[in-house]
């Protein structure tokens, strides 16, 4: 009886493992945007595994390049303890006078807003911007 419950012990520890492998990936980030035109709101999330989510519809593959740009992004926007990014600074920057979209965007790290029209953008903005609108037309099937 010791010997069956040593071996049901034993057989569970090794499952639990195997449950933890391949589980989800962590996300990189959520985004939020908004804004004054038709298709403007949209909830994104990009995964490390090479997903994204749109609006809480279906998990969609996205490209080894679009991943490599979404992990690059990542990095500048949280930068690290020596050199924070804007997310580590926790940036929000006002909108310009002529708004048309607004970004709100979570990493790990921290948080960054801001919009179409803000100023001064770090380049790292304009970056997740063009793959924000890249991954919602070519990969979530969205007009915007």
């Amino acid at each position: 009886m010791k010997r069956r419950l040593a071996a049901l012990a034993v057989a569970c520890a090794g499952a639990a493992i195997v449950a933890g492998c391949g589980g989800p990936s962590a996300d990189l980030y959520v985004l939020e945007r908004s804004g004054s035109i038709p298709g403007a709101k949209l909830t994104m999330v990009v995964g490390d595994g090479g997903t994204v989510r749109c609006n809480g519809g279906k998990e969609y593959e996205i490209s080894s390049a679009q991943l490599i740009d979404a992990r690059a992004i990542v990095r500048d926007l949280n930068g690290d303890e020596k050199e924070p990014g804007p997310a580590r600074k926790m940036v929000d920057l006002e909108p310009g006078k002529y708004t048309i979209l607004r970004y709100n965007v979570r990493t790990e790290f921290g948080t960054v807003a801001f919009s179409d029209s803000s100023r001064p953008q770090p380049p790292v903005f304009f970056a997740l911007a063009k793959l924000t609108r890249n991954l919602a037309k070519n990969v979530c099937g969205l007009p915007r």
